[in-house]
């Protein structure tokens, strides 16, 4: 199953209009979560954004400042990913660059693993979202209005129908969203 996971503003942004994103900055609980989101991943598309955001987590060892950002950096060190760039030319830590399209490489990836795969960076996801190849959607709604930035979804041309299949609520206050794309629109 392809899995696109982003924090996003009550508007649905997934940064500010200056490229901000700091809102979204998990609290301990949230982070656990994500934390056993990350282990349960077979790999994970990224575009270059959001490998060079997560890069730290694999080379800077002040990711390591307590147990539990150890055990984080240790589940993303272990995910292998595969990054989308024009513009690098190489790439570190448990990563390559996609030497294929959005569709061949998802194909590769959900094929070398019996896990789930999860892609992020918005415009890659709208990349996917459009090529009909994300089964989920893991939104962390965040109580805040941004008024603009990179939209979290892309405009699609035919309605995309999906299911709720989960919900919590964090002491942070960010919601969180699952859907799961349904194939005709019922339940």
């Amino acid at each position: 199953m392809l899995i696109y996971s982003t924090s996003v503003s009550v508007d649905g942004f997934v940064n500010d209009r200056e490229g901000r994103f700091g809102w979204s900055v998990p609290g301990e609980e949230q982070f656990r979560f994500h934390l056993a989101q990350v282990r349960e991943l077979g790999a994970h598309l990224c575009g270059r954004r959001l490998y060079e955001t997560m890069l730290p987590w694999e080379t800077d060892p002040a990711m390591r400042a307590n147990e539990l950002w150890d055990a984080f950096a240790d589940a993303w060190c272990a995910l292998p990913k595969v990054v989308f760039s024009r513009t690098l030319d190489r790439v570190e830590g448990n990563a390559r660059l996609a030497t294929g399209s959005v569709a061949e490489e998802v194909a590769a990836l959900l094929a070398a693993t019996d896990r789930d795969v999860e892609i992020g960076g918005a415009g890659l996801a709208a990349a996917a979202i459009g090529l009909g190849l994300v089964d989920e959607l893991r939104l962390f709604r965040n109580p805040i209005v941004v008024g603009g930035g990179t939209p979290c979804l892309p405009p699609v041309t035919e309605a995309v129908p999906l299911e709720l299949v989960e919900t919590r609520t964090f002491g942070s206050r960010v919601v969180y969203e699952r859907y799961r794309r349904t194939l005709d629109g019922s339940d």
